[in-house]
């Protein structure tokens, strides 16, 4: 995987490091990172999570879904699309990118070189229409919180890329919940109001397991999972 959003001079170092599909690089650059999951763990919360069996999280959002599991069947009951793109998940080895919003990726003429890579992956509101000669136009999934999430999806992103929502709170699925049921909305409990309307197609919506931002918190700062630090998009 490959991060393009810092010091533009450090992009620039990036355009011929294409990640190279050799399964003994990878699987040592796996195991260097120490989570406790595997390659083939599911990146997406799905319905039979909660419906046939227990989720096993004792843990609270951001870091497990206890307190929320009801809003949770609703949503994922709405979508009923759970996995990646097939045309993804058959790729023997996969090329990554994640894409940030950072003004620092202007005028670095990487748009060509992130097209390359199997999955683009863009961080919240980051534009792409008018400025593809640095940031390409593919779009895999798009990571978003509702204050981050805009009334039109599709007009930076293609018709098929993934809307996935990482909840850090209840009322982030709240929020989708009204959304997807068409409910009267309530935006108490932001710190920016999120759009009353989105225009989303949603079989393309996706609820990353908060299981992710359990393990990056612990490889990050350690197994102390309570306190004042707050997760934020870094540990995506």
């Amino acid at each position: 995987m490959v991060f393009f959003d810092s010091k533009p001079n450090d992009n620039k170092n990036l355009l011929f490091n294409l990640s190279q599909c050799n399964a003994w690089e990878t699987h040592k650059k796996w195991k260097s990172l120490n989570f406790t999951i595997n390659k083939t763990t599911k990146l997406f919360l799905t319905l039979e999570d909660f419906f046939w069996k227990e989720y096993v999280s004792q843990l609270h959002l951001p870091y497990g879904p206890r307190g929320s599991e009801l809003m949770l069947l609703k949503v994922l009951a709405a979508t009923a699309n759970y996995d990646m793109p097939a045309h993804i998940e058959e790729l023997e080895c996969k090329t990554c990118v994640v894409v940030g919003n950072s003004f620092a990726i202007k005028h670095t003429y990487l748009g060509n070189v992130i097209n390359k890579y199997d999955v683009v992956i863009r961080l919240n509101d980051a534009p792409v229409k008018g400025f593809e000669k640095d940031v390409g136009n593919k779009t895999t999934m798009r990571i978003f919180y509702p204050e981050s999430a805009t009334y039109n999806p599709g007009s930076q992103n293609e018709e098929d890329t993934l809307m996935v929502l990482v909840p850090f709170k209840a009322n982030d699925l709240r929020w989708l919940k009204e959304i997807l049921y068409d409910e009267k909305r309530d935006r108490r409990g932001f710190w920016k109001p999120p759009p009353l309307l989105w225009l989303v197609d949603r079989s393309k919506v996706r609820v990353l397991d908060p299981f992710f931002m359990y393990q990056s918190r612990k490889q990050l700062i350690g197994n102390q999972v309570r306190g004042s630090s707050e997760p934020s998009f870094n540990m995506v």
